[in-house]
Parts: C-alpha cells; sequence; structure tokens
C-alpha cells in the first residue's frame, strides 16, 4: 500500500476555505491522505490578530468564511513554501492574476512527481500570449495540473447545499484519487477526460455573468438574461472550437458548464459587481473594494485577455458579447449599447 498523500491548498479565500473543509474532513478520515492539510494563507491582520492564528486557533476564516468552522486539521501557513513543499497533492484556489508570482516562489521547492488540481477560473497572457492556467502551473513546475469547476458557489458549498462538480482528468487512476479528496454526500463529482474544455468553460463563464449583471443593472428581465446566457454559451462553443481544436461538445453539459454559467450569471460575484457598475457609475477596481471584502472578480480581466487574443486572430466580429462586454469594462462604450449587440448577434455561430 502505497503512503498516505500529504495535501496542500494554495489560497484561502472563501471558495479555497469552502472546499477547505470538505477536504479537511476527508483527509481526517480516508487512509489514503495524511491527516494535515496546509493551506497556504495570504497574512493580513484582522480586528488586531494575525488571519493564520485566527484558523489556527478559532478554526474559522472569518474574513473569508465567517460563520463556518473549518476543521482542525487545516493548519494555517504564511508562507507558500512552506506549505507546499512536502505535498503530494497541490490544490490550487486564488485569483489567477497571482498564479505566476507564487509559481516562481514554488519553482524548485515542491516534489517532482507531486499532482496539482486547479480550480482557478480565468486565463493567463503574457507576452507569449493566452494560455489556459493549467498550462502555466505546468510549464513552470513541470507537475501534472488537473481542473476542478463547477456551478459551487463557496457560501452553499460552505452551507452543505447539495450541488455538483466537474473534474477534468485525463490520467483514471489520478482522477479516482482527486475524485475521493473533495467529493461529499452533499457535492457529487463527475470526472471526464476533457479537461481543457471543462477550465475554458470556468474562465468564458464569468465574462458572460459580466453581462448578465449588465442587464440587471439596465433593468431588464429574466428573458434578456436568458439571451445572454445562450448567446453566451454559443460565443463560449465557438471559442472553444476555434482555439482548443478536439474538445468535447458535450463537456457543455456537465456541470463545468451550462450549470456554472447559469449559477454564476444569477447568483455570483461577477453578476453582483457588474450590476453595481450600471448603477453606481463607479469603477471595477473601486466596486470590488467596497463589495468584495479583498476578493477579485475574474469576468472583466478575462473579457480583456480574450479580447486581444481575438484581435490578434482577426475574429473579434465572430464574438460580439465577448468584445462588447470588454469594450464596456475598458473603453467606455455605453452600457446601453449591449443590448443592442444581442439584437445583432448572429443567428449561427
Amino acid at each position: 500500500m502505497s503512503a498516505p498523500k500529504k495535501i496542500a491548498i494554495i489560497g484561502s479565500g472563501n471558495w479555497g476555505s469552502a472546499i477547505g473543509k470538505i477536504i479537511g474532513k476527508n483527509a481526517a478520515n480516508l487512509d489514503q491522505f495524511e491527516t494535515q492539510v496546509n493551506m497556504w494563507v495570504f497574512e493580513e491582520m484582522v480586528d488586531g490578530r494575525k488571519l493564520t492564528e485566527i484558523i489556527n486557533t478559532d478554526h474559522e476564516n472569518v474574513k473569508y468564511l465567517p460563520g463556518h468552522k473549518l476543521p482542525e486539521n487545516i493548519v494555517a501557513i504564511p508562507d507558500v513554501v512552506e506549505a507546499c513543499m512536502s505535498a503530494d497533492i497541490h490544490v490550487w484556489v486564488l485569483p489567477h492574476q497571482f498564479v505566476r508570482g507564487v509559481c516562481q516562489k514554488l519553482k524548485g521547492n515542491i516534489k517532482p512527481d507531486a499532482v496539482a488540481l486547479s480550480l482557478i477560473k480565468g486565463l493567463d497572457e503574457s507576452q507569449a500570449g493566452v494560455d489556459l492556467i493549467s498550462n502555466v502551473i505546468n510549464q513552470e513546475l513541470g507537475v501534472e495540473v488537473n481542473v476542478l469547476m463547477g456551478a459551487n458557489l463557496a457560501k452553499e458549498v460552505a452551507n452543505g447545499h447539495f450541488c455538483e462538480t466537474t473534474i477534468g482528468c485525463r490520467n483514471e487512476a489520478c482522477g479516482q484519487m482527486l475524485k475521493e479528496m473533495v467529493q461529499a454526500d452533499y457535492f457529487r463529482v463527475v470526472v471526464v477526460e476533457d479537461a481543457t474544455t471543462v477550465e475554458i468553460c470556468g474562465a468564458l463563464k464569468n465574462i458572460v455573468a459580466t453581462g448578465a449583471g449588465f442587464v440587471d443593472g439596465l433593468g431588464m428581465g429574466d428573458n434578456t438574461k436568458a439571451a445572454v446566457i445562450r448567446l453566451g454559451l454559443m460565443e463560449m462553443v465557438k471559442f472553444t472550437e476555434t482555439f482548443y481544436q478536439g474538445s468535447q461538445t458535450s463537456t457543455f453539459l456537465e456541470s463545468c458548464g451550462i450549470a456554472d454559467l447559469v449559477t454564476t450569471c444569477y447568483g455570483g460575484r461577477n453578476r453582483r459587481v457588474a450590476e453595481a457598475f450600471v448603477t453606481s457609475g463607479k469603477t471595477i477596481d473601486e466596486l470590488e473594494q467596497e463589495m468584495l471584502n479583498g476578493q477579485k472578480i475574474q469576468g472583466p480581466p478575462t473579457a480583456k485577455e480574450v479580447y486581444h487574443l481575438l484581435k490578434d486572430k482577426k475574429c473579434e466580429d465572430q464574438f460580439p458579447l465577448f468584445v462588447a462586454i470588454y469594450k464596456i469594462c475598458y473603453e467606455g462604450m455605453p452600457v446601453k449599447d449591449f443590448i443592442g449587440c444581442l439584437k445583432n448577434h448572429p443567428e449561427h455561430m
């Protein structure tokens, strides 16, 4: 029998803490995992106390997931190298803007045969172009990277409300191990091989949710939002077929696809901030600071990354919804013009 696998969670926002509740419980109860789970926590002061101290003493992330107890075997560590150096499984769950910086710290300081599971929803943009976050982690650290995406609003997962999620993993044995690490009686996990489409769905749905928030801010109803969801899904499928050939359309029917899209367009932070963007006249940065308690939204920056790729490939006209959302967020396009984009969207793509 192989030695128990040690788990490290990289990130401690509301989603990292919510999934940490499940992982911690499973690690404590299953022989195949070491009981202690390290969680890298970006150190900050909360009411005069270090956040790591609060988590390790009170077993609660009072800033990002207040009111929910974390398992006592979750150990908060402020140094990412210390948290990860002995781990066999790295669970990545932090804003995609910070991935490269964290990779630089971990390079040469982790087990070469470690396996990663990315819960990060976004794309990476560098001088080399736009790439999947999983590819960035793989290229920087040389580890196998799998992905988990689904209709998983963090607070609902933390509350134990039933939901589904999708793991994209090309290795059957590894996929089963990761499933056992994160599944719960209220958290149903389906493993598929089409990891690329799983990850793309997780990134692009936040752009569409931003558009859904615009609709709410304009005072439109569910019919209009349904149009945004349908047209957004069409562009998600088109984008995947255009830039990642070999993807399977059936993956869009998993939790990572249409289910996550609908959930985010009705209940996610991207929708909420986009609605306030319309009604308040404030910038995205201002609203993040006011509404999200230090967290970030991924829709606008992902729209920017996608737009740069579309512009480089000279195919902006094939993705009018994505382009309009980018221009509203970054180029001052009036939000009211968004509805015109919907009216003139191609019937077939």
